[in-house]
């Protein structure tokens, strides 16, 4: 029988840091331009998480349904386990999808009030793409995960989406280009903790015909691919910097953080046996945390 705690663990708790980093990146940015509101944070934090753990509990249902996960290396799959069942995580993803789509149009609400119609429509549709890319990333025949496209999900919805979208709900405009280099550098990092799942997942995943792009590229390229998501975040949110009217100590802080990446670039160019790669995600997916905390805190202090 499936308990709060099996829903916990199919929550997949490790993976929440990373869902915010982000909307970390667009509050410090927009708190630099002394546009920030409590409330919208908060609340953008939640609606983030909620997507997040629609996110993982339909992961857990499509590649349990789909016997993807009978043989996964990592944390416990619920489905693929038994401990809860198909039926029991259908029931789950709607209670989140509900409550996260409260969580959405409350946040809005408090962002843009009664004035802005167009722009809470608009928000709202984002909210509405979100979860339904949130559920299709491996349930049903069109999964596009099983067709290599995961990584663009995560690269718009972890970075671009994530950071211009949490910056806008604060200014209500995009008035700084440059504004997209550390939207498109945390979009390369997100991407880069997904790559290294796969990367772990990939012989499984190709016995399950789930055609990640690592199982097209192949080990070797997939390697080179996850060194450029790192190396070219760290140039780009570099660029960014060097573009501010006044620099200080406190903007480049971020940099600390790229070492466990480096370090972890040496793991992965190392590594023969994939399953050993499970470790290195936490040290990526906390790393990406990590430096999205030092990027706002750099952006505002």
């Amino acid at each position: 029988m499936a308990t709060i705690k099996h829903y916990i663990q199919a929550a997949r708790l490790r993976t929440l840091p990373l869902s915010v980093s982000g909307i970390l990146v667009g509050t410090g940015i927009a708190a630099s331009e002394s546009k920030f509101n409590l409330l919208v944070f908060i609340l953008a934090i939640v609606t983030t998480i909620g997507f997040q753990v629609l996110s993982n509990f339909a992961n857990d249902y499509g590649d349990g349904i789909k016997g993807t996960d009978d043989e996964r290396v990592g944390e416990l799959r619920l489905i693929a386990s038994g401990l809860i069942t198909p039926k029991q995580m259908k029931t789950a993803m709607i209670v989140t999808t509900i409550i996260t789509l409260l969580c959405s149009l409350v946040l809005i609400y408090v962002a843009f009030g009664s004035e802005n119609f167009i722009k809470s429509v608009v928000f709202f549709i984002l909210g509405i793409v979100s979860i339904v890319a949130a559920i299709k990333y491996t349930v049903g025949k069109s999964a596009y995960g099983y067709s290599g496209l995961g990584d663009v999900f995560v690269f718009l919805f972890f970075g671009l989406l994530s950071v211009l979208g949490s910056y806008y709900l604060y200014t209500h405009e995009l008035a700084n280009i440059l504004m997209v280099l550390p939207a498109v550098a945390f979009g390369m990092l997100s991407t880069a903790v997904l790559n290294l799942n796969n990367m772990r997942d990939q012989i499984q995943d190709k016995k399950a015909n789930k055609n990640t792009l690592v199982v097209k590229l192949g080990s070797q390229k997939a390697k080179v691919y996850h060194f450029s998501l790192i190396i070219i975040a760290l140039v780009l949110l570099i660029i960014y910097r060097t573009t501010q009217i006044t620099i200080s100590y406190k903007d480049w802080m971020f940099i600390v953080a790229f070492i466990p990446l480096f370090l972890n670039l040496k793991v992965v160019a190392q590594n023969i046996i994939f399953r050993e790669l499970d470790q290195e995600l936490k040290k990526v997916a906390l790393s990406t945390f990590f430096c999205a905390i030092l990027f706002a805190l750099g952006s505002f202090l």
